[in-house]
C-alpha cells in the first residue's frame, strides 16, 4: 500500500527533497521530524525507498464498523504502528518499546519529538520520553528531518487539500552512541533531545519556542474559550451594556 499511496502523492503534490542521500540504504535509523500536519506521516514515506514505521494511537486500529476497518487498513498500509496509551506512563513507554522493536529489526523508525502537531507552525520543545530513550537504548543513529509547508496543504477547517509543493529536508545522521545505555539519565536525555531539535530548527527555519506544544495548545484553547464566553456575555448584556 505504501507504493500505491506514495505514487499518487508524489504525482499530485510533487514534493521536493534535499538530503535524500542521508537515509541509509540498509540498517536501522531513527527519523526525527518536526510535525506540522497530519500528512507528514504520508509525505515522508512517499519519497523514501525504504519502509518507515511511525506510531499512532491504538484507537485508529480498533474503531468498530466499516469505517473503522477501512481506517485500520489504511494506517497499517502506510506503516503506522498501534500504541496502547494505557498504563502508568501511557504512550511514552509504549512508544519506546515499539521503537526499540523496529530498530532491532533493522528498520527505520519515525518519530515526532514534539509529541503532537505544532498549533501555529513554530517548533516546540522536544519531549525526552521517546526519541532519546530509543536512541540511547539501541545506539541507532538519529536523522533530523524538516517538513516544509505541509500545514498549508490542508489547514484546519478545510476539507479539500490545496495542490502545492511541500518540502522535505533531511539532515546528516547524529551519533549518540557515546551515551549508549544511559537512557535513565534525565540530563543526558534532555541534552540529546535538545541537540536533535536544534538540528531540526536549522533545517526547517522555524521559530523555536521553549515550551511543549501540548501546553501551547491548552493556552490557545483556553484563550478561544474565554473569547467565546466574553462574546456570549456581551450579547446577553445588550447594546446598552445592561443585562437583557
Amino acid at each position: 500500500m505504501k507504493f500505491s499511496i506514495g505514487g499518487p502523492l508524489k504525482f499530485a503534490f510533487r514534493p521536493w527533497v534535499e538530503g535524500l542521500e542521508n537515509i541509509p540504504a540498509e540498517g536501522p535509523a531513527i527519523l526525527a521530524s518536526n510535525h506540522l500536519s497530519f500528512s507528514d506521516s504520508f509525505f515522508l514515506p512517499a519519497v523514501l525507498d525504504r519502509k518507515v514505521t511511525f506510531i499512532a494511537k491504538a484507537e485508529y486500529f480498533t474503531s468498530p464498523g466499516v469505517k473503522g476497518k477501512l481506517t485500520a487498513a489504511f494506517f497499517k498500509g502506510v506503516g503506522q504502528l498501534p500504541v496502547d496509551r494505557s498504563g502508568a506512563r501511557g504512550a511514552g513507554d509504549a512508544a519506546v518499546r515499539s521503537g526499540i522493536d523496529v530498530i532491532k529489526r533493522g528498520e527505520l523508525f519515525g518519530i515526532y519529538p514534539e509529541g503532537t502537531r505544532s498549533p501555529d507552525g513554530r517548533l516546540y520543545r522536544g519531549r525526552t520520553g521517546g526519541l532519546a530513550r530509543v536512541a540511547l537504548a539501541t545506539g541507532a543513529p538519529v536523522i533530523p528531518i524538516a517538513m516544509i509547508d505541509t500545514e498549508k496543504i490542508q489547514p484546519p477547517g478545510k476539507i479539500l487539500p490545496k495542490l502545492m509543493r511541500p518540502g522535505i529536508r533531511i539532515g546528516e545522521p547524529l551519533d549518540f552512541s557515546r551515551y549508549h545505555g544511559m537512557e535513565s539519565d534525565r540530563f543526558i536525555l534532555r541534552s540529546v533531545t535538545d541537540e536533535v531539535m536544534y538540528e531540526i530548527m536549522k533545517l526547517s527555519g522555524q521559530e523555536y519556542v521553549d515550551v511543549y506544544a501540548t501546553a501551547a495548545k491548552r493556552r490557545i484553547a483556553d484563550a478561544e474559550k474565554a473569547a467565546r464566553q466574553a462574546g456570549r456575555d456581551g450579547a446577553a448584556a445588550g447594546p446598552d451594556g445592561k443585562a437583557e
